[in-house]
């Protein structure tokens, strides 16, 4: 599965979210993609488009024009039957940053950051 996003959004603790981590964008298609996770959590939830679903054990792989997310066979369900949803984007490197420490927090203990 395959998503074109102007730029990604971050945030690695969410104050008026009772310190959510939240990743997400905005495809050209309209699609929205959003992966979450409270502090206390042992699992993150991922929304593409009307059903979230709790994963563990996913792999991120986050580039300057790219972010791959990839997931066990099991759960492919939550990208339409793929387990590998890509996503291109053009955020610029000081954007990356942020994008960097969110994915680190929502992964932690759950999956691979690869960068």
């Amino acid at each position: 599965m395959r998503i074109t996003a102007a730029l990604l959004m971050a945030n690695p603790r969410d104050e008026e979210e009772d310190d959510m981590a939240l990743f997400c964008c905005h495809g050209a298609q309209g699609e929205m993609f959003l992966m979450t996770r409270f502090p206390d959590e042992q699992e993150l939830e991922i929304t593409l488009g009307e059903e979230p679903y709790l994963l563990r054990d996913l792999k991120v792989t986050l580039s300057a024009d790219r972010v791959l997310v990839e997931v066990a066979a099991q759960d492919a369900e939550v990208f339409g039957g793929d387990d590998v949803l890509e996503i291109t984007h053009a955020s610029d490197a000081q954007e990356l940053a942020e994008v960097e420490q969110t994915l680190r927090i929502l992964l932690d203990g759950l999956g691979t950051l690869v960068v």
